[in-house]
């Protein structure tokens, strides 16, 4: 009799540990993360939004952004504005060359503080601007897709405390990041990123390219116009120069 009652036993305890698995995936799931590429053009900038599940008061909140080799952001740019406090971020490598096409290009990755808004005290937001790389030229296509991944939220409560403070454990993990989570102290602390992500979405930027189909024609005419302006220079050096014995 004893052994016929152990099935449902471990069943009810199954049941429950898979109950309160959902449950905590539920509460941990409201985190919600947008990401918008305003502006048009190859100069964009990028706006990363985050709304958390429950109040990280006192805590650094940053996004986490993977950038594709055919975005970039300028290391320049980006100090001059952390100068005037316009934005915070911290670039991964921090020396980048801007003049590489896309294909030539490695991945970046940025790690942007987000500020509190003011009418919500789960809300955080920032901005940065990034900038489209040149691709090659396409085949039936006059537009190149580079995908954008959503943002990865972190969290730092550094403040004294090694741990989250104030924070539901189980909806937060410790994260792989060497950063100091604010300007005043240069050690690293530990950040933390959620254990249960919310559904995200990529964003998609559209690369104006050139057709290869018309590569024979543009190096004719880049090469017709070339002699023609070399010519042209040389005629009025020859003409209006003056060229010692």
């Amino acid at each position: 009799m004893a052994g016929r009652r152990r099935g449902p036993v471990r069943v009810g305890a199954g049941l429950g540990v898979l109950l309160c698995a959902l449950h905590v995936q539920a509460a941990c799931r409201d985190t919600t993360v947008t990401q918008e590429l305003l502006k048009e053009g190859f100069h964009r900038d990028l706006l990363v939004k985050v709304e958390l599940g429950e109040n990280a008061e006192g805590c650094t909140v940053a996004a986490q952004v993977h950038l594709p080799p055919g975005i970039y952001v300028d290391p320049d740019e980006l100090a001059t504005l952390q100068q005037h406090n316009l934005t915070k971020a911290v670039l991964s490598p921090d020396v980048i060359d801007v003049e590489a096409p896309e294909y030539l290009a490695k991945a970046l990755v940025l790690l942007l503080f987000l500020e509190p808004e003011a009418r919500c005290s789960r809300c955080f937001r920032g901005a940065v601007p990034v900038h489209a790389r040149y691709h090659r030229p396409a085949r039936g296509t006059h537009q190149a897709l580079v995908a954008l991944e959503s943002p990865e939220v972190l969290l730092c409560c550094c403040h004294g405390m090694p741990s989250l403070g104030h924070l539901s454990e189980e909806c937060w993990e410790p994260a792989e990041v060497d950063t100091p989570c604010s300007s005043d102290t240069t050690s690293p602390c530990q950040w933390h990123t959620t254990k249960h992500r919310p559904a995200y979405e990529e964003s998609m930027l559209r690369v104006p390219v050139g057709l290869r189909e018309h590569s024979s024609l543009v190096c004719a005419l880049t090469l017709l116009t070339t002699g023609l302006c070399s010519g042209l220079i040389l005629a009025a050096a020859c003409k209006y120069g003056h060229f010692s014995q």
